[in-house]
This record gives structure tokens, C-alpha cells and sequence, in this order.
């Protein structure tokens, strides 16, 4: 006779700690199915949503909701649900919908303008969200990249190049950043994670570590805390390698594991 064991989530990575942010679900320019393929192969104690993640702005113009969009709430509420994984949703500019709410909390889920995310190591982290307007950069760099794929070229971020070159945008980051240190200082935090600016980034500000979680429209990276306590910016590619690592391993251990002649087989079946 075989038995089934059910191995919940061990096929999956685990952090500590994931920081997403900016979305942008509702939106064209929202990467969700690449984010899905991402979800799908983690498991974290915590996971903050670094605001701007339902672009509700886009939706009260034209709707461009899709299944992936629903997927990837479906996967959020599954982690809370499912992984006991604790969810903290700061609100954004794009999804002021939920200023109404909070401060909120139910089960796992928490509302909120701001979060104190204290690491491993005992320091403080202000998560919060900054506002600026980017929605015409956007669109520039959709018909952009729109035209390269015509002509048969990669994609190309325009919208960060922009922003890298123009001295007023260049001003703006570097004035918002000052505020976000300014503001984790007053906290009493050693350090500020954000989004917003879709510039992922980890650097010192003065006495203030200063981490930018990006975005899941253009560059695709997200902020993790590892087990062992390690902070650090994380694009997909890294992630995806290291899911399809950890599945590959677990596989093998599946396989090289049979059951002793006469005893009953067993068969592990990972639970998503």
C-alpha cells in the first residue's frame, strides 16, 4: 500500500522577510504574471506591500484588470492564509482607496500608512511610501518599447534612463530620499525601506541605510530578508534560479529516497 506524505512548502524558498511594492495591478504596464511565477515559489514569515500595489487611479480611467491580477491577490491571501505568512499593506498614492481603513487589522492582515520592521539582527526599519506622479514616463516607455519589439530589438527602460538624465527628476529622487532619512531618523530607525520611485536601490544615506524594493513594471526586483538576517535588493532572474534550484533538489531527494524491500512506498506530495 503507498502512503502520502504531504510536505507543505518545502519545494519553496524561504525569507524572513519580502518587500514588494508598486504593482500597479489594474494597469497595463503591471508585470503580473511574471510576479505570479515568482509567489508561487516563496514562502515568508512576513511580507510588506510597499504601497501602490492596486493602482486604482488606472482603474477609474479604464479598467485593464486581468485573471493574473486576480492570481496574484489570490496568492497573497493564500500566503496569509495558508503559510502564516504575516501581510502588511501600506497604502500609496495610486491605492488611496484604503486611507479610509486604517490603521486595520485582520487575522495576518495589516493595514497601515507606515511599519517598523525590526531584522534579525534587533535594527529598525521604517517601511513607507513617498508620492510622486509617473504615470506619463509609463506610457512613454510602453510605445517605446512597443517599437523596439517591432524592429526586433530587447527592451529598453526608458523611463529609467529619463530619470537617471533629467536634472529635475534626478533633483526629486534625491530630495525624496533626503525626506525618507530624515523621517526614519526621527523614528528612530537605522534604516528606511520604500518603493514609489520604481529606482531600486540600497545605499547610505548618512547614518541611514536607505533600501528601494523597486517595482513590478519595469525592473522587477523586490527586497528580501534571508534566514540568516541578510537585507538586500533581489532581481526576478536570481529568484526564479533559485526556486527552480530548490524544486530541482527536492525532486532528487524524492527520487533517491525509495522505500526498503516489503515495507509500504511512500509518495511526497509538496502542498502549494
Amino acid at each position: 500500500m503507498e502512503e502520502t506524505i504531504k510536505v507543505p512548502g518545502q519545494h519553496k524558498i524561504h525569507f524572513r522577510t519580502l518587500v514588494l511594492s508598486d504593482l500597479h495591478l489594474g494597469t497595463k504596464d503591471a508585470q503580473a504574471r511574471e510576479l505570479l511565477d515568482v509567489l508561487r515559489g516563496i514562502r515568508c514569515d512576513k511580507l510588506i506591500l510597499n504601497g501602490d500595489i492596486i493602482d486604482l487611479w488606472s482603474l477609474q480611467r479604464k479598467n485593464h484588470w486581468s485573471p493574473a491580477h486576480t492570481a496574484v491577490v489570490r496568492r497573497i491571501m493564500k500566503m496569509a492564509e495558508k503559510d502564516g505568512t504575516k501581510v502588511v499593506y501600506l497604502r500609496g498614492n495610486h491605492d488611496d482607496f484604503i486611507r479610509r481603513l486604517i490603521p486595520l487589522v485582520l487575522d495576518r492582515i495589516e493595514l497601515a500608512e507606515e511599519h517598523i520592521h525590526v531584522a534579525q539582527d534587533g535594527r529598525k526599519y521604517l517601511a513607507v511610501v513617498g508620492d510622486i506622479s509617473y504615470q506619463i514616463l509609463l506610457d512613454l516607455n510602453r510605445f517605446y518599447n512597443k517599437w523596439r519589439a517591432w524592429r526586433g530589438k530587447e527592451y529598453f527602460s526608458l523611463s529609467q534612463a529619463i530619470k537617471a538624465k533629467v536634472k529635475s527628476a534626478v533633483s526629486f529622487i534625491s530630495s525624496f530620499e533626503e525626506h525618507l532619512q530624515t523621517l526614519a531618523a526621527r523614528r528612530g530607525c537605522e534604516g528606511v525601506m520604500c518603493g514609489h520611485i520604481h529606482k531600486a536601490e540600497d545605499r547610505m544615506i548618512g547614518n541611514v541605510r536607505y533600501i528601494n524594493s523597486g517595482d513590478w513594471v519595469e525592473s522587477l526586483t523586490a527586497v528580501v530578508e534571508e534566514d540568516d538576517g541578510t537585507i538586500r535588493v533581489v532581481e526576478r532572474p536570481e529568484l526564479l534560479r533559485r526556486i527552480a534550484e530548490r524544486r530541482a533538489a527536492c525532486e532528487a531527494a524524492k527520487n533517491a529516497s525509495p522505500a526498503p524491500a516489503g515495507e509500504a512506498s511512500a509518495t511526497i506530495a509538496f502542498v502549494a
